[in-house]
Formats: structure tokens, sequence, C-alpha cells
């Protein structure tokens, strides 16, 4: 569900494309930074995943020691 929610604006991003092209993604694609761009997003979900799954193991963890 998270993922589709995450996939919907950039359906219609890219929809919206044929209309014009914004020219700093022209400008970050012809010197390469987009690909910086790209990584440190990269990083960033997977270190707010990280972070959801240490949070759900700790949780998890704590409600096994209420439960004894």
């Amino acid at each position: 569900m998270l993922l589709l929610a995450l996939l919907l604006p950039v359906l219609h991003a890219a929809a919206q494309t044929a209309a014009g092209q914004p020219e700093m993604a022209d400008t970050l694609r012809q010197s390469g930074k987009i690909y910086v761009v790209v990584a440190v997003i990269v990083v960033v979900l997977a270190g707010l995943l990280f972070f959801l799954i240490s949070l759900d193991r700790k949780l998890s963890r704590l409600e096994k020691e209420v439960n004894l």
C-alpha cells in the first residue's frame, strides 16, 4: 500500500513531462548530478526503512516482555 502511495505521484509527474521538460532536470542530467540526487534519496529512504524495522523489532520484544 505504501509502495502504491509512493508511485502514484511519480506516474502523475511522468504524464506531465510531455507538456514541457523542467530545466533543472535537464541541467542535472547533463552534468551527471542527477545520480547524486537519486543516490541521496535512496540512502534516506533506506535509512528510514532500517529505522522502522529496528523500531518494530524493539516494540515486538517489549510486547513479549509485557505479556510474560
